[in-house]
């Protein structure tokens, strides 16, 4: 057997460095391609002589052309003569490209320059055809702002959109430049907040507001819009500070966003300046913190529970609502029984109080706040009743501003107020529910339930079309027996997703309501605790506070 050439050694090491770093051998194109090819692209080719003749020149090229024998690269080019190929050169004019003055500094090494390198252009001529019409201004375009409209529905999220008095009884004008925003602010005024103030809206801005008051006097407040420059808006806003009234205050809305502007506009007496696009909840706030007055008494949250028919447990659970939020999430909160001929809450908190809400209605003007403290009744250390009589000695004709101004004198008292509403209609019932921060409508899931409850979120969201929607929570679902529409169809009708769905329970709510307390007490880990619990949590936006578990020391302590 002969022997097989050995193969090379990796690993030897006698190996002459020389042979294996020597440059590669010469090429035909220098030492280096890449400096021949730049020092042959910064030469400038020699002229070719002038006796050579063409047939000649081209079998010269074609001899020096290493490439000449290739196929073409793209089959669409080949041919005696191949299409040129578009490239940018800013020395260059292209049929698609006009070399500007800014090309032209851009591409210039040395900006002081002796005139030899300078371009030069001619200016195009202008194209003016005989029928154009006219040059008009376009009337500006609403321009997206996604940051407002961001911090709006932040503060819709987190407010509920109603936790404000609202404007007082003032009387509103507003001049308007663009149709846009007059119908913004008509649908501003008819808010629940700005439902005492008296607003007009007229079309024509500020020229127009300055023609008007020339012989009438200013009203509270005056919202202007002005599209017009900077200096142009700040005369005339100086001619119409001559004809306002002491007192009135202005509102200018505008375009620009200018942090110089807003607060020139400060310096010469304008109360605030809101730039487009506006909202009209962003737009009360405004209104509302001009007369907002720091010696007002604090206003609690206002939550309304309504029930669509008799019988479906909206006392009780209203009852258990305001126990829930001072006991487990150890929020202030008082409860206000509005049924003042059948209310229970009395019974459920195990209360029979001398005064109440009937005395207040009698006499709303005397309710202040030392004669409301001592019409409270404490159940607990964070929560107070504001009880009915619940007695037929007397009938209660009471007007609708009586129960108005109570209400409002109620909601100083804590920050979370609940109110009991009984199940007859009236004009005060109605009163309370377009008022009221947050509604709760409590149903089961029955026909007439549903008619009913459809009427009232239909009249809600007329009402507040820019507050939330109400709450729907499905009471007694699974009573045997009982046909039921499905929950899901219950609220796909309503258009409204429930937030929360309580099982049939009659032994569980009838031992807490004979004993004269709370589910949360009889049952505190039953379902129907939970889940008031959970509607709690999510309509006052709170979390329960981390309860401290007991040391170990303590506990030994306990057991000696």
């Amino acid at each position: 057997m002969s022997a097989q050439p050995a193969e090379a050694d990796p690993f030897d090491l006698g190996f002459e460095a020389e042979d294996d770093f020597s440059p590669p051998p010469a090429t035909p194109w220098g030492d280096d391609p890449d400096r021949q090819i730049l020092a042959a692209a910064q030469t400038p080719p020699p002229p070719p002589p002038p006796s050579i003749e063409p047939e000649r020149a081209e079998a010269d090229d074609d001899a020096a052309d290493p490439f000449a024998d290739f196929p073409p690269a793209r089959p669409d080019l080949a041919g005696d003569v191949a299409e040129p190929v578009a490239t940018y050169d800013p020395d260059l004019t292209t049929p698609d490209y006009e070399p500007s003055a800014y090309d032209a500094a851009a591409h210039d090494p040395d900006p002081v320059d002796d005139g030899s390198l300078a371009l030069e252009m001619e200016a195009p001529e202008e194209v003016i055809e005989a029928d154009a019409p006219p040059f008009e201004p376009l009337e500006p375009v609403e321009a997206l702002n996604p940051v407002a409209d961001l911090i709006a529905d932040v503060e819709l999220a987190m407010t509920g959109a109603g936790s404000d008095l609202g404007v007082p009884r003032i009387s509103i004008h507003a001049f308007c430049a663009l149709p846009a925003t007059g119908d913004l602010i008509e649908a501003a005024a008819g808010d629940r907040r700005m439902s005492r103030a008296s607003t007009t809206v007229r079309m024509g801005g500020l020229a127009a507001a300055l023609e008007y008051y020339q012989n009438q006097p200013t009203p509270s407040l005056i919202m202007v819009e002005s599209i017009e420059p900077a200096p142009r808006l700040l005369a005339m806003l100086d001619t119409l500070a001559e004809v306002c009234d002491p007192g009135t205050k202005v509102i200018v809305l505008g375009q620009t966003n200018d942090i110089a502007l807003y607060r020139e506009l400060l310096r010469r007496g304008v109360s605030e300046y809101l730039v487009a696009p506006l909202r009209p909840l962003p737009l009360i706030r405004a209104v509302t913190g001009l007369y907002a007055d720091p010696a007002t008494p604090f206003a609690g949250r206002q939550i309304a529970f309504v029930g669509a028919r008799g019988g479906v447990g909206s006392s009780t659970l209203a009852h258990n609502f305001a126990y829930a939020i001072a006991e487990r999430l150890h929020a202030g909160a008082v409860l206000a029984d509005f049924d003042l001929a059948f209310g229970t809450a009395g019974l459920d908190f195990n209360q029979d109080p001398l005064q109440g809400v009937a005395d207040a209605l009698s006499q709303p003007d005397r309710l202040d706040p030392i004669l409301l403290d001592r019409m409270l009744v404490k159940c607990s250390e964070r929560l107070s009743l504001f009880a009915a009589p619940a007695t037929l000695d007397q009938d209660y004709d009471i007007s609708p501003e009586a129960f108005e101004e109570v209400a409002q004198k109620v909601r100083g008292a804590a920050p979370f107020v609940v109110l009991d509403l009984p199940h007859a209609w009236s004009a005060w019932k109605r009163k309370m529910l377009i008022a009221s921060d947050d509604l709760v409508v409590v149903a089961t899931p029955d026909l007439a339930s549903l008619r009913n409850a459809k009427n009232i979120v239909d009249l809600i969201r007329q009402t507040r079309p820019n507050d939330l929607p109400p709450r729907l929570v499905l009471n007694q679902v699974g009573v045997p027996g009982r046909p039921e529409i499905p929950v899901k169809d219950f609220g796909e009708a309503l258009g409204i997703e429930p937030s929360l769905v309580l099982p049939f329970e009659a032994r569980l709510f009838g031992e807490a309501a004979n004993n004269g307390q709370m589910v949360m007490e009889t049952a505190p880990k039953s379902k129907a605790a939970e889940g008031i619990e959970h509607l709690a949590r999510l309509i006052s936006r709170r979390e329960a506070p981390p309860t401290a578990k007991p040391s170990l020391f303590a506990s030994l302590f306990k057991r000696g």
